[in-house]
């Protein structure tokens, strides 16, 4: 697959009832309204003229998320459970195409919308969430109120979309500043409207938009370094994994849609275990072989890729995960991944179980809001003001940053979970685990691109999610063998630095 850089260019009911609302609206901090602009529209930054009637243009279908709302699931059903909550993606995805392929007609006429696309968008979830119900009924109790999870609405795209300010570090634990990270004084950058900027990135209405892009410089310092207490585990060890040099990629997604392609609709990056794929088993990952330096780390680490919105193809434009899925544009080698795992600041930690499997952020966080939210965006040199629901504008030599700090308290049991969060957890504010829980290695992100200064770029993401820089995330599972990972443990609570 062809990649450039810029060298070579220069409780169940009540989600349902806030399902069937016809808006869901947000805002706050940086946030601004904005509205779906279509092709060739808002370029001023004044919204679209709508037709007598229409009110707020829709822009993306907003379902409830199935698999946060389910309870415990048995583990005898997970299989089933994961494979019908990929095919309701799929749905989402398929019934995201009709809308947007009849998106004017909607707007003059919105019983379309129902009769076209949200209707039997409602009849196969419905299907779904039967199947589901039956899998979990043959051991366990029937949930109550999965009928209510069907229903899906039409929404505007508003710039908000339950994030929250878009300055929050977000994700409930800082990043930290990074190397490049000290306060610098602001370089006269004043507030700027990008909608002004003739070059803004479009998708053919699928996103971003200019208003998704705010001026680092405007940004005001609102990172906090944790405090560290007497007996904090200070050590660092750091695992060099490359760039995804070699081009490793697909729209699997392991650890939420096992066994089933193009479970993510959006493509990913891979570094470290070069056997994954949607049907890789433990097995298969143990016996993988790795991109990492150290040998005894096969973990697997992957993120939606980054594309240039420039009008040019990629490889996978007619793949699925890639223009099959509205994902277009060329594909952005990383000019820099650091892996770095760090201790508690309240503690010791203790050593993380074999293929444990981490998910930090949202892919649907601009659909289910900020909950489970984790995405930092950043420029070099200004790394101390993170953007959660934003992608930065950085100044001429500087280069975009996304970070992930990823949970750093595990259950001491599970090495997942039904929706592959509640057997992990994010430290408390005073840096403490949550009660039932202990301190891990936490794995901190930071991956580094140079593209050409301004609003030209977008990570992959679920059609529907429009490429909003909220539903950024990563992925991790643990593959290092026990000696490694004591070693890694000994640096981390010696207080030394290891590499």
């Amino acid at each position: 697959m062809g990649r450039t850089s810029r060298k070579k260019r220069s409780s169940l009911a009540n989600r349902a009832i806030a399902a069937s609302a016809a808006l869901i609206l947000g805002g706050g901090g940086l946030v601004a309204v904005n509205v779906y602009a279509s092709a060739g529209e808002g370029s001023s930054g004044s919204p679209p003229e709508q037709t007598r009637n229409e009110g707020p243009r829709m822009s993306t279908i907003d379902c409830p998320d199935v698999g946060n709302e389910l309870p415990d699931v048995p583990e005898q059903a997970r299989g089933e459970v994961d494979r019908e909550l990929a095919a309701m993606d799929t749905q989402i995805t398929d019934a995201y195409q009709q809308f947007a392929d009849r998106k004017d007609q909607i707007a003059q006429d919105p019983d379309l919308a129902e009769n076209a696309v949200l209707g039997p968008l409602r009849d196969k979830r419905t299907a779904s969430l039967d199947r589901i119900g039956i899998a979990i009924e043959r051991s366990a109790d029937r949930p109550e109120g999965l009928a209510g999870l069907a229903p899906c609405s039409l929404r505007a795209d508003d710039a908000g979309a339950g994030a929250g300010a878009g300055t929050d570090g977000g994700g409930g634990e800082e990043t930290g500043t990074g190397d490049d990270g000290q306060d610098q004084e602001d370089q006269g950058g004043q507030d700027q409207d990008p909608g002004e900027d003739p070059e803004a990135p479009d998708q053919e209405g699928n996103g971003p938009e200019a208003s998704d892009f705010v001026d680092i410089q405007s940004v005001q310092p609102n990172v906090e370094r944790p405090r560290q207490r007497r007996g904090a585990s200070r050590g660092t060890f750091t695992t060099d994994c490359g760039r995804n040099e070699n081009g490793k990629f697909n729209p699997d997604n392991v650890i939420v849609a096992p066994g089933v392609s193009n479970g993510a609709h959006h493509m990913h990056d891979y570094v470290g275990n070069q056997a994954n794929d949607a049907f890789a088993s433990d097995d298969d990952l143990a016996r993988g072989a790795t991109t990492c330096r150290n040998q005894g780390d096969k973990s697997t680490y992957y993120w939606p890729v980054l594309r240039l919105q420039n009008g040019q193809d990629e490889n996978d434009v007619d793949a699925d995960g890639g223009g099959k899925d509205q994902n277009v544009g060329e594909i952005q080698t990383p000019s820099q991944v650091t892996l770095k795992f760090v201790g508690s600041p309240s503690g010791k930690v203790t050593a993380m179980p074999r293929f444990l499997r981490i998910i930090t952020g949202d892919a649907k966080a601009f659909t289910n809001g900020d909950a489970n939210a984790n995405a930092s965006w950043s420029c070099t040199g200004f790394e101390n003001r993170q953007l959660k629901d934003k992608y930065p504008i950085c100044p001429e030599g500087s280069q975009v940053v996304r970070s992930f700090a990823f949970q750093s308290c595990w259950d001491g049991r599970n090495t997942d979970s039904a929706n592959h969060r509640t057997h992990v957890a994010f430290a408390q504010d005073d840096g403490s685990c949550p009660a039932g829980f202990r301190a891990i290695p936490q794995l901190v992100q930071r991956i580094v691109y140079d593209v050409p200064p301004g609003p030209g770029f977008a990570v992959d993401s679920f059609p529907e999610q429009l490429h909003k820089p909220v539903t950024d995330h990563g992925d991790f599972i643990n593959v290092f063998g026990r000696n490694t990972m004591k070693r890694v443990v000994s640096c981390i609570n010696d207080g030394r630095t290891c590499r």
